[in-house]
């Protein structure tokens, strides 16, 4: 067939093969489906309580990184539903088996703090919910073949033996009293701490993060005759103990754990009670933080970022991260943030296989009291 009319039947041929449904004429192929969009992010932690300071922040650095990519997404936007575990690990579990349920939440900023973790974990690894924690530190949660922990904040075993470091070489203690309020974390930090120091520990006590009556351990203190004290647990029971030690008389040079880093523990402690108290955390100073970090969060909040606040803008980062390289499964974002290598605002963000940070990214840092606030002092060297 030649001449005119068979160039009509090609072109005929070509307009149907065009027009078929699903046909791409250039690819070959089916079209890609549209990125899912109402997906979710947790975060979960106290957010009312007694260390409610430490679960907002957090929430507040999450809800910054979501906010900015819902900026840069507006017809496919994400949302962050708030969990508020006020740090019982009862309720954590409760939480986490509601988040399980939930299609939607494709990754977990959290759980904040150890307890909770050790009790929400299992549940959220059998769900394939993959977490970033801003701020659990003991060292064991990265040990139990969870596949889907992560944390962004240098374990006990590098907080502890750094803080031990400090009181050693720059506090130069002859005598450490260690205490701690008995629970995941704040035992599991003590340990570290005492284990380092070793003979310098005068003596270990025990204070429940409930316990208002102070008298037997602050006259422990002074029998033992420590010129440093220190205390494993969070903000509101360590500026109640420091407020007993001070009002009776003892100068011991106070010093906490990342816990204790929050306006509430000078609240507790009261101004003059508190200065030159000492704490550690494996966090980096958020008004250290890049990319505009500090002004952004006092542009969003009225206020500067507080603790753990940039770590769980980083942690909301590498999900969102996900979402961009279309990863809308759980098992896809497992493996993305497994293999999540990039600069945030706190430092590199790259996991070891059990889920802690890279050995090079984590630093440890000492702050002071001073003036009612607390303000950076210095990095700790690692040896």
């Amino acid at each position: 067939m030649r001449g005119p009319y068979a160039r009509v039947v090609s072109i005929l041929a070509l307009l149907a093969l065009v027009s078929t449904p699903g046909c791409d004429a250039t690819a070959g192929t089916a079209a890609p489906p549209a990125r899912p969009c109402g997906l979710k992010i947790a975060v979960i932690g106290p957010l009312s309580g007694a260390s409610a300071d430490l679960g907002t922040n957090i929430r507040s650095g999450a809800a910054l990184a979501v906010e900015q990519y819902n900026g840069r997404h507006p017809d496919c936007q994400v949302t962050l539903q708030d969990f508020d575990s006020q740090s019982d690990p009862k309720q954590a579990t409760a939480l986490a088996q509601q988040i399980v349920a939930d299609p939607k939440i494709m990754g977990v900023v959290g759980p904040a703090f150890s307890g909770e973790s050790a009790a929400a974990l299992p549940l959220f690894d059998q769900g394939q919910v993959t977490i970033v924690s801003p701020s659990a530190t003991r060292t064991n949660l990265s040990q139990r073949g969870w596949s889907t922990f992560h944390r962004l904040i240098g374990n006990d075993a590098s907080q502890g033996p750094a803080a031990a470091r400090y009181i050693d070489t720059v506090l130069r203690a002859r005598k450490a009293f260690v205490i701690d309020d008995t629970g995941a974390y704040g035992r599991g930090l003590a340990d570290e701490v005492a284990a380092t120091l070793s003979g310098k520990v005068v003596q270990r006590a025990a204070v429940p993060p409930r316990q208002v009556d102070f008298s037997s351990v602050v006259s422990q203190i002074r029998s033992a005759g420590a010129d440093v004290v220190f205390y494993g647990g969070y903000y509101s029971s360590g500026g109640a103990l420091l407020k007993a030690m001070r009002d009776a008389g003892l100068t011991a040079t106070f010093v906490g754990g990342d816990g204790v880093k929050d306006a509430g523990f000078i609240r507790a402690a009261g101004v003059r009670a508190a200065e030159g108290a000492v704490i550690t955390c494996a966090c980096l100073p958020p008004e250290r933080a890049s990319r505009d970090f500090p002004a952004h969060y006092r542009a969003g909040f009225g206020k500067d970022a507080g603790t753990y606040s940039a770590e769980a803008y980083d942690a909301a980062s590498i999900f969102l991260a996900g979402f961009e390289a279309d990863r809308t499964t759980r098992r896809d974002m497992e493996a993305f943030v497994d293999a999540y290598a990039q600069d945030g605002v706190t430092g590199r963000l790259q996991f070891t296989p059990q889920g802690e940070l890279v050995d090079s990214a984590i630093v440890v840092w000492a702050y002071r009291v001073a003036d009612g606030t607390v303000v950076a002092d210095s990095e700790i060297p690692r040896t």
